[in-house]
């Protein structure tokens, strides 16, 4: 099966269901890829009504490409399960941080097998660390693109940021907004389903948020959308990991994001349109 299918959107990633949830209320079968096996556990007892109606199909595994044979090796984290990573560098990373992980072996999933069993989605929502690009870059194999797409954007290397927007607009996309992720968990949309009754609904813990022209902001050209990143870095260096920010109280902290009025630094998703 191929060409795009305009009722589906690809939740890659699927953590504990937070964007199918908000897919399916918006009307949109969900294809779903999960790594973790907890949360593929919670996901199918949590959406077992949609599975039966064939409208959520879960894909169990981690993604990599074929260089690493059948199966994979998979860095699972319990206290932080939506840093789950297949990248060992990422894993040490994160013991630094405090976050320790159990490696787990699970069957590789290729993702051009994937475009082709299921279709090309209307939305592609990508939220995997580490293999954001190996996804995309298996949509070339096709001469369809989701109408709609995001992924993580980098947070340290500009220039690794500069070549996926690079790739984007390889893959065709022409239209950008940078959004900030750490800011959406509470905040709520009046939006419309997809056969046109109105929704109103809350993102919680972890959510992606809205997508495509549900998104308030302006969409950007490439160049604009690398403007918008230079001061996003500027403030990622002022705030992030590695600043003095970041060695003070938690309180101080807050007080300073109430201030500011956002997250800081936070961090942002890439959403790309056709």
């Amino acid at each position: 099966m191929t060409g795009l299918n305009p009722r589906l959107i690809y939740d890659v990633g699927l953590h504990k269901g937070e964007d199918t949830d908000f897919y399916l209320k918006k009307g949109f079968d969900v294809v779903a890829l999960e790594a973790n096996p907890e949360l593929i556990a919670q996901c199918k007892m949590r959406f077992r009504d949609a599975i039966a109606q064939n409208r959520v199909r879960i894909i169990e595994g981690a993604i990599a490409p074929p260089s690493v044979g059948d199966t994979v090796s998979f860095y699972k984290i319990s206290q932080k399960s939506d840093w789950g990573t297949i990248n060992g560098d990422w894993a040490d990373r994160n013991a630094k941080l405090g976050f320790d992980s159990e490696k787990i072996v699970l069957p590789r999933i290729d993702m051009g097998e994937v475009y082709r069993s299921y279709g090309i989605p209307f939305y592609l929502k990508i939220d995997v660390e580490g293999v954001d690009k190996l996804v995309l870059e298996n949509l070339k194999q096709f001469a369809d693109r989701p109408r709609y797409l995001s992924i993580e954007s980098e947070k340290v290397d500009f220039d690794a940021l500069r070549a996926d927007l690079g790739l984007l607009r390889e893959l065709g996309y022409t239209k950008f907004k940078p959004v900030q992720q750490a800011a959406t968990p509470g905040t709520s949309i009046k939006t419309k389903t997809l056969d046109g009754p109105g929704l109103d609904y809350v993102f919680g813990p972890h959510a992606s948020g809205p997508f495509g022209e549900d998104i308030p902001q302006a969409w950007l050209s490439l160049d604009e959308t690398l403007r918008a990143y230079e001061t996003i870095f500027r403030r990622y260096r002022r705030f992030g990991d590695k600043s003095l920010f970041n060695r003070l109280p938690g309180r101080i902290k807050k007080m300073a994001e109430l201030s500011y009025g956002a997250p800081l630094p936070g961090w942002h998703d890439i959403h790309a349109s056709l």
